[in-house]
This record gives C-alpha cells, structure tokens and sequence, in this order.
C-alpha cells in the first residue's frame, strides 16, 4: 500500500493530503475556501485580549517546558453570547472571502490612524470570520481527534466552535492549532474567528486577517503530535550519513494504547520533485506503550551510505529526502506522517565563516519584510517563488525572515531552491518600539513562541540560525544578556544542531548581549569599521552582517548634481533627491545615516576576510511601510531600501549586486537611462556596473575612455564628465584581455505604444497560481520612454481576474486593486489570477490615450 502512496507526498510541514492520505489514518484539507468576513473600526463584542486571554493561554502549555504552565480556567469562557458565533447569525451582509485573506491590502491609503511607518493601509479594527463546517458522523464517533492548524493570524485571534471557546494565539506571525474535537457535532458546524489590530502594533506593514493557509486535520486519537518530528545528521561525509529520527507520539484517548511505530526514508528526484520508489533506510520500534493523555518519544538511527547532500545554489545541490512515519496497532494503520529534510554538515567557523558540507559558503543574503508587494500579506506560493527567483537571478544565496517567523511555503521554498534562511522570532523583547508591539506578550508568551517556532521549522534543511531578536531596543543593557541567555536555552533544548544570533545595530562588544549570543549579527556597525573590534573581543564566535547597506532610491529617477563619492548621507539639500516629488536617485550613491552604499559595504566586508561570514542586505524588494526618509504626514506609502521596487522591478543596483555575488556571469550594466532633452549640453555622469577587469564607455561612437577596476571590491566604473548630447551611450566590458559583455542606451522618442509580456505564459486554474504582466511604454523603435507616466487601464477576458497592479512608485497611493495606474519610469505591472476550477485562455489588454494597446496572452490549465 505504502508504495502507492509515494507518488502523492507533498512537503507541507509533514502531513499527508488528499485521499490518499485518509486511507492511511489521517487527513489533512485546506480551509480556505468560503468564508464570510467583516471588520469593524469600533468593538462589536465587548471582548478583548484581556477577557480572552485566561482561555487562550492554556494552548502555549503544549511549549512551556522551564516556565509555570498556565491553569485551565474555570467558569464560563466569553463570547458565547456574542452573535457572531452563533449559528443562528445572519452573515448574508458580509462579505464572501476566500483564505489567505489581508484585509487592509485593498485600501484605501491613509486610513485614520494608520502612520506612513505602517503603511498608511486599514489594518486596525476587529475582524470577524465565520464559516459552516461540516463533519460526518465518522468524525464524532470518538476514535478520532480533530484539529484546527493555523498557520498564522494577524493578531490576537480566537477561535469559537458552536459557540464554544476553544482558545486562541496573540502573536500574529506564529502557527498553532486548537483541537475541535470536544464541540464538533455530526452536521453542520459554526466556527468563527475573532482577530484584533490594534494601531500602532509594529513598525511596518503587518497585515490583517487570516493571512496564512488554515487546514483541518482528522487523525486516530493515537498520532504524531503537532511538530512531531525532528530529524538530524550528526555524522555526514561523501560516503555515508547518520540520520537520527525522533518521533513524539501523543495519545488522547482513554486508554493506554500499544503501538508500533516505522520510519522509511526516501529520496526525492531533484529535477521533478517526485518521491522515489526505493526505500533507503528503516528505523522501527515494537510495542510502545502510550499512556492516555500522554506523549511517548521514540528514538531511532538510519545509517545511509553515499547520501546526497543539502547544499545552496549554485554552488551545491539542494537535495532532498523524506522520512515517512507509520503508526499501526496491528494490522490497522493509525497515522502516516511526513517529514521533509535535508542532510548537510554546517560548521560556525569564526576564522573562515559558514562552512556547508565542508566547504566555505559566502552568505550573499538579503533581508525581507513578509508583504507580496501589492497582493499584501495574503500568502501565496507562486508570489514567493517569484521573488526568490529574482533574488536568486542575482545571486543571492540566503534569506533573513526580518523580523518575524515566517510562512511554512516560505521554507519549503527555501529548502527545494537552494536558499540558507536565517529565522527570525521577534523584533520586541520586553522594551517596547511599538507602543502595541511585541513587548506587551513578552512576560507570557515568550517561551511558548520561541519553542513553538524551533519545533515548526527545525526540519528545514534551508534553516541554518536561528535569530532570536532585531535590534532590539535594550541591547546596550544588561538585562538583554539576561534575555538572550533564557532565548538561547529554549532554542538549545529544542534543537542543538544550530546555532543563534541576534541582530545588534548598537550593543558595542563591551555589551552583554554579544557576550550572551552565539554568532554576531551586527547590523551596520560593520560598515564602519566593527567587524575587527567585534572579532578581536571575541575570537571564537563567527560574525556576519546580518543586516547591510540601506541604500535608498527609486526605480529609473536619475537625480543631479551627482556626488562624486560612492557613499553619501542622503539630506534634503543633495543632489541626491527630489523633495518635491520624494524620488530618490538611481545612481544608487545615498544612505539614510545609519547605513551606506553596496559600495561601501563591499570594501568594509573584504577588509575582514574571511572571517566575516557574509552580509544579509536590507533589503531585496521595496515593502510596504517604513518609507524612509518620507514616513511622515503627507508622506510615501512604501520604503524606499528595495534592491527591487515593491512591483518586483529591478532597481540599478539589482547589477552591482549582481556583479558582486555572479563575479564570472559576463555581464555590465549601464545608467542612467539616455533621454534628457532638458539636459543638451550639461554634464550628465554615466556609471557602469560590473566585474570585469575593464570597461570602455562610447558616447555616439566616440570613446569617453577604457577605465581598469579601481579595486578588487570595487565593481562601479564612472565617467563623470560627460556632456549629455541625444544619441547611444555603450560599455564593452573586457576579462583578460577580451570583450566579455556590452549594455547600451539609447534615447528614447514619443511614446507609441504598450509593451505587454508576462513571466508564464501558462498557469494552473487552481485559483492561487499568479501570473506577472508587464507594461513598458514605448517608442516607436521599441526603446522603453524612461520618464513616461502614461494613465494606464487593464481589462482581461476570459476565466481569471486582475488581482492588483502597481508600478513600484512609493508615493502612488492608488489603490492596489485598481485596474488604472500611471506608469512609473516607464513601467508598470498588473497581476493576474485563474478562476478556481477554470480552463481556457485568458487575454489581458492595457490601453492609454493615444498609444496602441498591448496584448498578452495566458492559457490556463
């Protein structure tokens, strides 16, 4: 039977879907689809945290090892007279949502309240959700547990079952799970959900609602518990691995139960996906013994011979095994779990940085805030893959999950490109920032949203630290030595295999904190000159930039005079803006103070080499929120830091970064783009980015000059006397002594007509897959007009939606849902969604006043 199973084995945090999976003992069904949804600016209910609290908190004793676990409350639990958790509320007035669900994404902009730093969006207010679940009568006939598996809410949910309480979790970036087993009725079921933002919550975007992918799990009483498993490689060479397997087993029955319990392991095919037919290694053990209401670990030990190793792209291979998990009580099987996972080595070197499977690994990594650009912080797989592809085209190899635990599609992502991920739990530890953030959970919450995160993720082979806090604001103080020290003790117990960090971008090496920590994580500080204190005052600890540069601009807004240094302090007085319309320039040269350019953090990193592990760059998209340096009133709606615009554009520093981390790609780029009709006669600097030995610029024709690389950490070429003149500007890059790349630019004529073309021509009808179309306005000749900002108007026929546009402009506040938008430095994007179920062919048209439309073309399958 098992090896019909195989085919059907998916990576979703280790259970089983479809049919298939319910013939084993335990199924596991999205709940997404079809609930009725209202927010509310005031209270409905008269509940809050502080009346719900004494019932949700018993739900974080299943994480609480050191601390007092939280006693069961007596009395009647609130809410049960609250309409909206009774069947009997008419929710035909509200509206009809599908999950994942941001409720604030839609807008409109400057919603009452709401500052620039958190995006100007609607996210406060109390959310309802409602939706009828049905379950049959074998769900209730006392042989099974039922369960309701979150994967994250934001914030403060609570869960009622037919009017019952079943508890809840404030932390809105955390997963968890509430058992329905003791209210659920043969029939129709009322569940309802309760979520509350308050204002000012977080220094960013955060997003509202039932943002992550919710399921329902259906499992005999006896089962693998919640994060069950955790597997580790101890001993791991070319010719053979050691794979440990730890199964906790939970029985919630009456009755002590005896059970068997056998792991298989498998490999999976790298280039499909697939799980493969063979059976590489078992572990089983006969006869335990679970007592009721109790859980029972088992241990066990596969050895593994010329295994294939979990490394990052490109310069390893991100292979892949799956540990299937079988419990059986004779000859019935109980539950089959899955497992995901890696085997790979990984040593903290504190002379020589991060070694993978024995072989130094640079961390070319990049910070990201949780939003999907302008489809919110709805999860969606496809919208995730997009950007680490992007990233991964540039050639970053690591992810930092700033400053929240992230989506499980995040890690099984991470896991099957090829990315490290440094896990992030918290950005507040008991000092606020927020004045509602993290800090107002710290003294109950703590422990079980730490262990609860290990427990989820620790399987991931992409996973190789763990950060336990961002800049958090006591850091300079003695009680954060403290706080570390007890944050490091629940992540140890849980998992010993890795290591952790947390990001400092102001404890100084005299500090407890750096004291308390495992590996350095310093952010900013290393740009100007700390790498060598930091090392010096501790010489066994290995160090990375776990956040760099914060170089700030806007997509394709050249601004003058250029500063003819590679790092600048933005001001208001520089060249480097344009306050008026709070553009900031492309030529990638300004810093907002705390940080500096790539090209500044480029020499800080090889001046320390090589024990400086690698640099984590704030940050790899534009996100909404913190738009720096315009938070204020009147302000932007989205950052400015993105080495990408919040529509997934490539920024000019896309190409220095990639020049960096992709050093023998043949490639350069060239800036600033060639259409300045106001600038005839005025000196117009030209930089190119790249990793060649030397680069020679023409101006119409005519050299301006062979430039050699002025350094080894130094990929921008400059001429910064040149006299702008209509025409072509061209680069030839040469590597020892040959011509190894060329970009040019031309300047562009009126605009035309619309260039339409979208990333995948094909898309499931599954109602998530996405498809990304672009917009540029161009010229007759086809040349992109680069400071065109046409009205623009989507249409789309056939089985599929536009779901949102966008043009990556910070200060646009349109609403994103809106199917017109100017473009912005000639571009723009819409992004489209098949119909659940749908099949056929989907055209979608952009048309503007006086230019010929544009057309593509998406089948759907």
């Amino acid at each position: 039977m098992l090896s019909s199973l195989i085919p059907f084995l998916f990576a979703l945090n280790g259970f089983l879907l479809g049919v298939e999976a319910a013939a084993s003992g335990r199924s596991r069904t999205s709940l997404n689809d079809g609930w009725r949804f209202s927010r509310f600016t005031s209270n409905p209910d008269s509940l809050s945290y502080n009346s719900l609290k004494a019932w949700m908190l018993p739900l974080a004793n299943e994480f609480i090892v050191t601390g007092t676990k939280n006693r069961a409350t007596s009395g009647t639990p609130p809410g049960a007279n609250v309409q909206y958790v009774q069947a009997g509320f008419n929710d035909g007035g509200w509206q009809t949502v599908d999950l994942p669900h941001d409720w604030a994404i839609g807008g409109p902009f400057g919603a009452p309240g709401i500052s620039g730093g958190m995006g100007r969006l609607p996210t406060n207010g109390i959310g309802w959700y409602r939706k009828t679940l049905i379950a049959t009568p074998e769900d209730v006939d006392g042989t099974k547990s039922v369960f309701l598996d979150v994967d994250g809410a934001m914030s403060y949910a609570a869960v009622w079952l037919n009017g019952n309480l079943l508890g809840g979790w404030p932390f809105g970036y955390a997963s968890w799970r509430v058992d329905l087993t003791p209210h659920l009725k043969a029939g129709n079921n009322t569940l309802a959900f309760r979520l509350e933002n308050l204002v000012d919550n977080s220094r960013w975007y955060p997003g509202a609602g039932i943002y992550r992918n919710l399921w329902l799990v259906k499992v005999d009483k006896t089962h693998v518990a919640q994060f069950g498993t955790q597997i580790t490689t101890p001993s791991v060479s070319a010719d053979s691995a050691t794979v440990n397997v730890v199964v906790q087993v939970e029985n919630l029955g009456n009755t002590t139960r005896r059970v068997d319990i056998k792991t298989n392991i498998y490999a999976i095919d790298p280039a499909t996906g697939a799980t493969e037919a063979s059976v590489l290694g078992s572990v089983s053990t006969a006869g335990v013994v679970v007592d009721a209401g109790r859980r029972t670990p088992t241990n066990g030990s596969i050895k593994l011979a010329s295994p294939r190793l979990w490394g990052p792209k490109p310069s390893q291979v991100p292979n892949m095994y799956v540990a299937v998990t079988t419990i059986s009580a004779g000859q019935d099987v109980l539950d089959t779990y899955e497992t995901r996972f890696g085997i790979r080595s990984v040593v903290y070197d504190p002379k020589n940085g991060l070694l993978i499977n024995g072989k130094r690994v640079y961390v070319q990594g990049t910070c990201n805030h949780h939003d999907q650009g302008s489809i919110g912080t709805a999860v969606n797989r496809r919208a995730t893959e997009r950007q680490l592809q992007i990233l991964q085209e540039m050639g970053s190899n690591a992810l930092r999950t700033s400053h929240n635990p992230p989506a499980p599609e995040f890690l099984d992502l991470a896991d099957t490109m090829g990315f490290l991920v440094l896990d992030e739990a918290f950005d507040a530890w008991s000092k606020p920032k927020a004045r509602n953030d993290y800090s107002l959970l710290w003294s109950e919450w703590r422990e079980a949203d730490m262990r609860s995160l290990v427990r989820r993720d620790r399987n991931h082979p992409s996973v190789i630290a763990w950060s336990i806090g961002n800049e958090i604001d006591e850091q300079a103080l003695p009680i954060a030595g403290t706080e570390a020290q007890e944050l490091q003790s629940y992540v140890r117990s849980e998992d010993p295999t890795r290591l952790c960090t947390s990001a400092m971008n102001s404890a100084s090496e005299k500090d407890a904190l750096p004291a308390a920590i495992d590996i350095i994580g310093l952010n900013y500080q290393g740009e100007y000159g700390s790498y060598g204190s930091f090392h010096s005052k501790f010489p066994n600890k290995m160090i990375w930039g776990s956040e760099t540069a914060s170089c700030i601009s806007t997509r394709g807004t050249y601004i003058f005079p250029v500063t003819t240094k590679n790092n600048e302090r933005w001001n208001a007085y520089s060249g480097g803006a344009d306050t008026s319309k709070m553009w900031l320039t492309a030529y990638e040269l300004n810093n907002p103070g705390w940080g500096g350019t790539p090209d500044m953090v480029f020499q800080a990193q090889d001046r320390f080499q090589p024990f400086v592990a690698g640099e984590f760059v704030w940050t790899g998209f534009d996100y909404i929120g913190e738009p720096t340096p315009w938070g204020g009133n009147g302000g932007a709606r989205s950052s400015y830091f993105g080495i990408c615009d919040l529509a997934g554009f490539k920024k000019d520093r896309y190409y220095i970064y990639q020049a960096r981390w992709r050093p023998d790609l043949p490639m350069v780029h060239v800036l600033p783009h060639w259409t300045w009709p106001d600038r005839v006669g005025q000196t117009t600097p030209v930089h190119a980015f790249s990793s060649a030995d030397e680069v020679e610029l023409f101006v119409n024709g005519v050299s301006a000059g062979k430039q050699k690389r002025p350094g080894s950490s130094v990929y921008r070429f400059r001429w910064d006397s040149v006299t702008y003149s209509s025409g072509e500007i061209r680069v030839v890059a040469y590597k020892n002594g040959k011509q190894w790349a060329v970009d040019s630019r031309k300047t562009a004529g009126n605009a035309a007509s619309l260039n339409v073309t979208v990333d995948r021509t094909t898309i499931q009808g599954d109602g998530l897959d996405l498809a990304y179309v672009s917009v540029a306005v161009v010229d007759g000749n086809g040349t992109v007009v680069p400071r065109a900002a046409n009205l623009l108007t989507f249409s789309i026929e056939g089985p599929g939606r536009i779901v949102a546009t966008d043009n990556g402009d910070p200060t646009d506040m349109t609403s994103f849902p809106s199917l017109t938008r100017k473009a912005f430095s000639g571009l723009a994007l819409g992004i489209i969604k098949a119909n659940k179920g749908a099949s056929g062919t989907v055209t979608v048209t952009v048309k503007a006043d006086g230019l010929k439309l544009g057309q593509t073309v998406i089948t759907v399958r």
